[in-house]
């Protein structure tokens, strides 16, 4: 039946409903019966390779060959505590040269001894009319919405 619909589509241009309407009627029934369900039919890619990575990300996992498991390198640390004292370890990053040496207390300006070090203070305890009070309540606000929003159900 359907190489004769097609035949009559590509010399006529339409199928007749009067030759084939008994026909049609049983595949619209046919198709409506096959594709109209409650079931949800999803198209599935394939995303991995035979080897175990994402197509399109390498070939899967490397082989180290002769050489077997790499080693953890073992960093340099001091532990001469006279150098501990007196340098600024790990100060120099050229191959050449020394640590920077410490100066006495009196050296350094006097704002230094006054920096904030330990947990940042509370939003209640901030000044209102400061920038930084202004940026924790932004940051405040947008972890808020950001956590109402990851709650939503769709």
């Amino acid at each position: 039946m359907s190489k004769i619909c097609y035949i009559l589509q590509k010399t006529i241009g339409v199928v007749p409903r009067t030759v084939f309407q008994p026909h049609i009627a049983s595949i619209n029934k046919t198709c409506y019966e096959k594709f109209h369900t409650d079931v949800t039919y999803y198209a599935v890619k394939k995303t991995t390779t035979a080897a175990g990575g994402v197509l399109g990300l390498g070939k899967g996992k490397k082989k180290l060959g002769k050489l077997g498991a790499m080693e953890k390198k073992e960093l340099p640390v001091e532990t001469d505590p006279e150098k501990l004292v007196n340098y600024v370890c790990g100060s120099n990053i050229y191959i050449t040269g020394e640590d920077v040496k410490l100066k006495e207390d009196s050296e350094y300006p006097d704002w230094l001894w006054n920096l904030h070090t330990g947990k940042p203070p509370n939003i209640e305890e901030l000044d209102p009319n400061t920038k930084q009070y202004w940026l924790r309540v932004r940051a405040a606000g947008m972890r808020r919405n950001n956590r109402l929003r990851s709650m939503r159900k769709f």
